[in-house]
């Protein structure tokens, strides 16, 4: 992928209906929501100065990948908040290093969000370390799989090339 990819916060529904295929094709129809309410789960998430927030990546002008900070993204677990969410990035961008480049913006766009830290639950081991995230513990999430990893990301800590929780 030769060309420039940039990560921006999404304040409008222009990019909309491909996020909600995404969303859809990923959790939505497993979990048994219908796509019209994905979508207005979507429409919801353009806050600007409020969560949810939405931010998209771009690579030759091109939405590739997404990701989302939202107040809530594990039904059993309500007190646990702000969380990343949807990080997702299209399959056919993948392998080029553009999932870095997305989850490189998180830290960043956390802290101009006002956030303090963040939370996350995966079935991913190894990847979200890369980018500063510490492992919490297992969670039962009652989806498909149950058990995942819970992870947090404590924005309060400056990101250091020095410190050994954030080398690459």
């Amino acid at each position: 992928m030769g060309s420039k990819a940039e990560v921006v916060k999404l304040t409008d529904g222009a990019h909309a209906e491909l996020m909600t295929e995404w969303m859809y094709g990923w959790w939505g129809r497993r979990e048994n929501y219908p796509r019209e309410a994905v979508r207005e789960y979507i429409l919801h998430g353009f806050g600007k100065e409020r969560l949810p927030q939405t931010y998209g990546l771009f690579a030759g002008g091109e939405l590739a990948g997404m990701y989302q900070f939202t107040h809530g993204d594990l039904f059993v677990r309500p007190d646990i908040y702000p969380w990343l969410a949807n990080v997702y990035l299209e399959p056919r961008f993948r392998g080029v290093g553009l999932g870095r480049v997305l989850l490189e913006s998180v830290r960043g766009n956390a802290s101009a969000a006002g956030l303090d830290e963040l939370y996350l639950y995966t079935t991913h081991t190894g990847l979200y370390e890369k980018f500063g995230w510490e492992y919490v513990r297992d969670i039962d999430t009652y989806l498909e799989p149950r058990m995942q990893r819970l992870y947090r990301l404590d924005l309060r800590r400056p990101g250091s090339e020095n410190d050994p929780l954030f080398r690459r």
